[in-house]
């Protein structure tokens, strides 16, 4: 959908601000990659800043402030009608591929110990690690594009299960 003559600069940038937090959440994944190529990490020294502010817990091993942003921003900005749905869709986007992540790191804590008993499967942690860096990566930026130009990004599953969540 398009509505350039209804959303405004405010709108668009709080749009893509938005989308820092998944991407900087996806920081982990690309450690094999800022080894290999090391000057590919400093476009990424925000996220990876946003990242360890994230990362600071605001109760002892129970939750850190990503865990609070992530709260803050589903009640208070995707369920608060007196905001845009433009603002409203891209936080609820931004949220659902932290939501991706949060189950990547499920499922990668779980095989941990399979990927570290075997050193030929090591190499497949990498790829694996690798493609959901790329992804979440490419997901991100697409997103802020079509934020700029105005435009609902479209991302497969994902756009869906946002305009589903998000009020009008």
């Amino acid at each position: 959908m398009t509505f350039r003559g209804s959303v405004t600069l405010q709108d668009k940038l709080l749009s893509c601000l938005l989308y820092a937090i998944p991407l900087a959440s996806a920081m982990p994944y690309g450690l094999s990659i800022f080894s290999q190529v090391p000057y590919s990490v400093y476009p990424f020294f925000p996220f990876i800043a946003l990242l360890g502010i994230l990362n600071i817990p605001v109760i002892p091993q129970l939750i850190a402030i990503d865990t609070v942003v992530f709260l803050c921003i589903y009640f208070f900005v995707v369920r608060n009608l007196k905001i845009s749905h433009f603002v409203r869709f891209n936080a609820m986007q931004s949220i659902l591929l932290r939501i991706i992540l949060i189950l990547i790191q499920v499922l990668t804590s779980l095989l941990a110990p399979v990927f570290s008993a075997l050193s030929s499967i090591q190499f497949l942690g990498e790829v694996f690690a690798n493609t959901i860096f790329m992804g979440m990566i490419a997901a991100c930026i697409y997103a802020v594009v079509q934020t700029i130009r105005g435009t609902y990004a479209e991302i497969p599953v994902i756009s869906e299960a946002a305009y589903s969540q998000v009020p009008h």
